[in-house]
């Protein structure tokens, strides 16, 4: 029997991972995927699953950022849960096990979150023990919702009781080797700056000195990368350059405002 929960999956480009994903969520009665204008083989991927008979409901939407696109795709489930996943994420075989469990729980948990197990290049999947923070993936439907102002790491605000799943985890599969992942951490601690800027955020010295090796001592040793050799020290070495990306531009971004550039060589 089907499970009466609706996966909401945003995507561009996403051909070579999709399919994984949608091979995971087996189980559910409805999946829901919302393109942004792929230009790979991705619409037709999903249309071949389509004519499989894969409970799958496809949308075309202009981009709205990722808060607001995964807000879009929310608003289109139908089923009592909905369950958020991305297309480079699948579910584990614990947590397909746990999820009729978690849905049976009582009427106050409106939420649950979900850890997520990242693949490393030269080691795979990350083992169980090692801690990345749960984050909110499984809500009731009309009981969460996304925060607009969120330019990036993005997540359901729930309207009550939210509890962790005690098993189970998203396998993320996107091994990008270091040279694509600092381009994405470029990307992504732009939008975390501009947000951080936006919302008054006041950029200190101690922050630059600092933020980095915490960022990168939180993955390494309490999180538990340091079990995963030099994979894991790569994965939180490169976590430690998005902190120092993100305090470095909000730093820059507030120095121009006091001072412009202005080339004052024949002054001095």
């Amino acid at each position: 029997m089907k499970l009466p929960i609706s996966a909401f999956i945003i995507c561009q480009n996403e051909e070579q991972f999709l399919g994984g994903c949608i091979e995971s969520l087996a189980e559910f009665s409805e999946i829901v995927i919302v393109d942004s204008g792929s230009t790979d083989g991705t619409v037709g991927l999903v249309q071949s699953y389509i004519d499989k008979g894969w409970p799958i409901t496809l949308f075309h939407e202009a981009w709205h950022g990722y808060a607001g696109q995964k807000q879009f795709a929310l608003e289109q489930c139908s089923q009592p849960w909905c369950f958020n996943i991305d297309s480079d994420e699948r579910l584990d075989a614990p947590l397909r096990k746990l999820l009729p469990e978690l849905i049976a729980g009582p009427e106050e948990i409106v939420g649950w979150r979900v850890a997520r197990r990242p693949y490393l290049i030269g080691y795979g999947y990350t083992p169980e023990n090692v801690l990345e923070r749960k984050n909110l993936r499984l809500i009731r439907k009309g009981r969460g919702g996304y925060d607009l102002g969120q330019a990036v790491h993005e997540g359901i605000v729930p309207d009550g009781r939210v509890e962790k799943a005690k098993s189970g985890s998203l396998l993320h599969y996107r091994p990008l080797i270091i040279d694509e992942q600092i381009l994405k951490e470029n990307k992504y601690s732009t939008l975390k700056a501009d947000q951080q800027v936006a919302a008054g955020r006041t950029a200190r010295f101690s922050g630059l000195v600092f933020s980095p090796p915490l960022y990168f001592l939180r993955l390494y040793f309490k999180n538990g990368l340091w079990r995963c050799g030099a994979s894991g020290f790569i994965e939180a070495m490169t976590g430690a350059v998005y902190a120092f990306l993100t305090q470095a531009k909000i730093y820059q971004r507030q120095a121009l405002k006091r001072r412009p550039n202005i080339d004052d060589a024949k002054q001095r």
